[in-house]
């Protein structure tokens, strides 16, 4: 519903990822991919947009697809919960970790899911866009507020009247 393209990172065998990806109703689920047949950057980056599944993907792999899919213009975040994805979830945009991984998992994202549910992840986003819409509402009426008042210092500077307004009635505009 947040417009997310999910993407299944694994260690295990392709076919097995995709067959519970697809159970779990992930989307292009049958698009997979071996990464160990991934040999060259271009493989990767090729694969990193036309794929949904990659299977056996080392650390190493896993952080390269978190790049590359940065580089193509994504916000990236990643879910993990071992060691093996510590790499990956630092390089992310936002790192998720759940809370029964690993240690390092946890110490390296900036979200931890305390139940170790997915459940709450479409709250977590929907939450985080009416905050940035609310602050990109709160700069515009700033920015406005600013305009206002250069125009009427210019104003007052070229017609040499005095300033029209007093800094007592400058607070009071802006409250």
């Amino acid at each position: 519903d947040q417009g997310v393209d999910i993407k299944v990172i694994s260690g295990d065998n392709p076919l097995t990822v995709s067959r519970v990806a697809q159970q779990a109703g992930i989307a292009g689920a049958e698009n997979f991919v071996d990464a160990t047949t991934l040999h060259t950057e271009a493989e990767l980056t090729e694969a990193a947009e036309r794929c949904t599944v990659f299977g056996r993907v080392t650390p190493d792999q896993k952080r390269q697809l978190v790049q590359v899919l940065k580089t193509n213009g994504h916000t990236v975040a990643m879910t993990g919960d071992g060691v093996n994805d510590v790499l990956a979830l630092k390089e992310a945009d936002c790192g998720i970790a759940m809370a029964s991984g690993a240690q390092a998992a946890s110490q390296v994202s900036q979200l931890v899911l305390l139940e170790s549910n997915f459940s709450g992840l479409p709250a977590v986003v929907a939450e985080g866009r009416r905050v940035i819409n609310n602050i990109q509402r709160s700069a515009s009426l700033y920015l406005v507020k600013n305009l206002f008042s250069f125009t009427f210092t210019l104003a007052a500077l070229f017609i040499t009247l005095p300033y029209p307004l007093q800094p007592i009635q400058l607070t009071l505009i802006a409250a």
